[in-house]
């Protein structure tokens, strides 16, 4: 493994935290017999407002050797390992299942792609596998995905309540934030949640009520219940209710075709079966 370049700004992983990520990573490497093509971080510290005890959720793409992939029988495409004491959560897929949910335009799979922190990224596959993506993403694909899971979450932990556990607004507005950049620019959006801000033209009293439980999440293990936030709750209805978002057709055979061949030509290369 190399030390990849640094892309976060925020020091929400220190060195010797990001030490401890890569040790797990090269001895999952070598108990699994797997070389590690990409690792990122997911979840609340990419997302942009972590607790103070938040998990490192490690995310990670992987390649077996070839012979691994010419087995009668298919083996199991995921590695998981349980938290440990330092709270990092590693879970990772082997390079054949991202690359069919890459076909599928997952939506998890392109943020990990575009992680703000990146602990591992010895060889190409994450600037190819980005591109691909970016290339071939089904918008409608992305979008009913966003709107499923910030509505999802909206009626789980918001809705038909007069107070609310407050860190769940987070759960619905970053989807719904990325609802807005596809609808928008009919691209992937980023990961981070101040760089989906910065990118979309959000109405100043829901910037600031975002901006407000952002500080106080980031000062508290637990942000507590409390009154509904009037501001939050009509913007996230307004995204959720706009019908642009259902305008795109599903991508047709000849493109879904081309990608297919590019993923393929991509994985043959990783593996060695070019």
């Amino acid at each position: 493994m190399t030390e990849p370049a640094r892309t976060d700004t925020a020091p929400s992983v220190s060195t010797a935290m990001r030490a401890r990520i890569r040790s797990r990573l090269q001895e999952v490497e070598r108990t699994e017999d797997v070389r590690v093509l990409f690792a990122a971080e997911s979840g609340s510290r990419a997302w942009g407002f972590p607790s103070p005890d938040s998990d490192y959720d490690v995310r990670f793409i992987y390649a077996r050797p070839l012979r691994w992939y010419l087995g009668l029988d298919p083996g199991r495409d995921v590695i998981e390992a349980p938290l440990d004491a330092h709270l990092i959560d590693l879970a990772g897929w082997d390079v054949r299942k991202a690359l069919r949910l890459l076909l599928k335009t997952n939506p998890a799979l392109s943020e990990w792609l575009r992680s703000p922190i990146v602990y591992e990224d010895s060889g190409t596959f994450q600037t190819e596998a980005r591109a691909l993506f970016d290339r071939h993403a089904a918008p409608r694909t992305l979008a009913h995905a966003y709107a499923s899971t910030a509505a999802t979450n909206w009626r789980s932990g918001l809705a038909d309540r007069e107070t609310v556990r407050l860190k769940k607004y987070f759960y619905a507005i970053r989807p719904c934030l990325c609802l807005r950049w596809v609808v928008e620019t009919g691209a992937p959006p980023p990961m981070a949640l101040d760089a989906l801000m910065a990118g979309l033209n959000v109405p100043a009293p829901v910037r600031a009520a975002i901006e407000d439980l952002k500080k106080a999440k980031s000062r508290t293990n637990e942000l507590g219940t409390g009154p509904r936030i009037a501001a939050l709750d009509h913007w996230i209805r307004d995204v959720l209710d706009d019908p642009q978002w259902q305008r795109w057709a599903a991508p047709g055979p000849e493109q879904q075709s081309r990608t297919r061949r590019e993923a393929e030509h991509l994985f043959h290369t990783i593996i060695g079966a070019a």
